[in-house]
C-alpha cells in the first residue's frame, strides 16, 4: 500500500516545474491530488492526465493566488470533491529581482501577496478542513537564507517570511499534531531557470556539490517525505536543497 493512500494534497502552482513535480510524487504515493494555475491551464491539465495515466486521480483548479477569494475557493472545492485537505503544499510564488531603487510599493505588494499571503490564506483555510495529524509544507527558497546576489530584497524577504510562517505555524499547530514545514530549493533545472539558462554558470560557481542544478523530482523527495508519515517528528523546520550553495 502506498504511504498516502487515502490521503488528499493541495498543490498551490502545481502546473509546472517544482509544483508539478510535487503533485506527481504526491499521487504516486498514493494520494488523490489537487494543484492550482493561474495562466496554464493546458501545462495543469497535462500534470492531471500524466497522474491519472500512472492510476492515480486528479483535479486541476484554476486560482490566482493573489487573490484571496481565489485561494479560499480552490480549498473548498478540493475538501468537497475529495472529502478533506490531509497536506497542503504553499508552492506559488514568483520570483521579481530588480535594484531596490527602481522598486515600488506596487511590486511589494504583489511579491508578498503571491510568495506570502496566498500561503497564510491557504493555510487557514486548509485548516479548517483539515484532521489532525496534518501537514503544512511551504516551498521557500535558498535565498531566504542568504541573498547571494544584489537585486534580491523582495524575494528574498518574501522567502524568509515563509520560514518564519512555517516556524510559528509549527509551534501554534502542534496540539493538533499537524506538522509545518519549509523546503528551501536553490537552482533548480525548470523552465523558470534551465539549468543551461543564462545565469548558470554564475549560479554553479556558488555550488560545493558538483552535482549543481537539482532536478524537480529532488525537491518533490523532500516534500513526499515531509508528507508520509516517517515525518511526524519533524517540524518547524527549514530544508534546503541547493547543493551547498549557502554552505
Amino acid at each position: 500500500m502506498s504511504v498516502l493512500y487515502g490521503k488528499v494534497a493541495l498543490v498551490t502552482g502545481g502546473s509546472r516545474g517544482i509544483g508539478a513535480a510535487i503533485a506527481k510524487r504526491l499521487a504516486a504515493d498514493g494520494a488523490k491530488v489537487a494543484l492550482t494555475y493561474v495562466n496554464g491551464a493546458e501545462a495543469a491539465a497535462n500534470v492531471v492526465k500524466a497522474i491519472e495515466a500512472a492510476g492515480g486521480t486528479a483535479l486541476a483548479l484554476r486560482a490566482d493566488a493573489s487573490d484571496a477569494a481565489d485561494i479560499e475557493a480552490a480549498v473548498a472545492r478540493t475538501a468537497e470533491t475529495f472529502g478533506g485537505i490531509d497536506i497542503l503544499v504553499n508552492n506559488a510564488g514568483i520570483f521579481h529581482a530588480a535594484p531596490i531603487e527602481t522598486l515600488s510599493p506596487g511590486d511589494f505588494d504583489r511579491t508578498f501577496s503571491i510568495n506570502v499571503r496566498s500561503a497564510f490564506v491557504a493555510s487557514k483555510a486548509a485548516l479548517t478542513v483539515m484532521p489532525d495529524g496534518g501537514r503544512i509544507i511551504s516551498i521557500g527558497s535558498n535565498l531566504a537564507v542568504r541573498a547571494t546576489s544584489p537585486g534580491l530584497s523582495l524575494y528574498t524577504a518574501s522567502k524568509a517570511a515563509i520560514a518564519g510562517l512555517s516556524q510559528a505555524l509549527a509551534r501554534e499547530l502542534g496540539p493538533r499534531g499537524i506538522t509545518v514545514n519549509a523546503v528551501h530549493p536553490g537552482s533548480t533545472d525548470t523552465d523558470m531557470n534551465p539549468a543551461d539558462g543564462p545565469h548558470a554558470r554564475e549560479q554553479k560557481g556558488l555550488m560545493s556539490n558538483p552535482a549543481a542544478f537539482a532536478d524537480p523530482g529532488e525537491i518533490a523527495d523532500v516534500v513526499s517525505y515531509l508528507a508520509s508519515p516517517a515525518a511526524r517528528s519533524v517540524t518547524g523546520a527549514a530544508w534546503t536543497v541547493d547543493n551547498g550553495a549557502n554552505a
